[in-house]
């Protein structure tokens, strides 16, 4: 797997998901699996374009579910071939939806796939609906558990907090306790 920072990764064709990915839970898994299998099915790579801080963590100050470095390591054991890193600052925030759009031409993504609720550029002012006018965008519907709610970034972090540790780690699909780098969540 390469690693590539915001707009330096050129590519002929690929197949692209963007997004905090924060805690890689089983959402996440589901989404990047099947984007894998559709840039499987047109022969090109996968890239997933994430941020390092994620959003929430920049501006609520919410806990980290995932430092990069094992973000990294779980997205190369699912077979992602590029992930490109926005540093989430005040420089990046500052890009509006134009600009953020020009950088992922650069990728020539045959696809892209998000979730329905995507936002993007400053104030948050992009959405399906505006990246769709520029590329074929996929909706991946949210995964829920056995009992029926969405998994996601802020249950799990509600769960940490409420030390329901066991029910987090269901939601995530891997141990938190055997990951050093989360010791800190504990």
């Amino acid at each position: 797997m390469e690693v590539h920072r915001a707009e330096t990764l050129q590519l002929p064709a690929s197949l692209l998901t963007i997004g905090a990915l924060d805690g890689i839970h089983l959402g996440h898994q589901a989404l990047i699996n099947h984007a894998r299998k559709r840039a499987e099915r047109f022969n090109v790579p996968l890239v997933v374009y994430t941020f390092d801080p994620p959003p929430k963590v920049y501006f609520q100050h919410s806990k980290l579910l995932t430092p990069l470095p094992e973000k990294l390591k779980r997205l190369e054991k699912m077979g992602v071939e590029h992930v490109v890193i926005a540093s989430f600052d005040a420089k990046f925030l500052s890009k509006g939806t134009d600009a953020f759009i020009k950088e992922i031409k650069c990728l020539n993504p045959v696809e892209i796939w998000e979730g329905s609720d995507f936002r993007f550029g400053r104030n948050r002012d992009g959405d399906i609906h505006l990246l769709r006018k520029h590329f074929s965008v996929g909706i991946f519907e949210p995964v829920r558990c056995n009992a029926g709610e969405i998994i996601s970034s802020t249950r799990i972090r509600k769960l940490l907090s409420n030390d329901s540790m066991e029910k987090a780690e269901q939601l995530l699909g891997w141990p938190i306790r055997k990951c050093d780098s989360l010791l800190s969540l504990d």
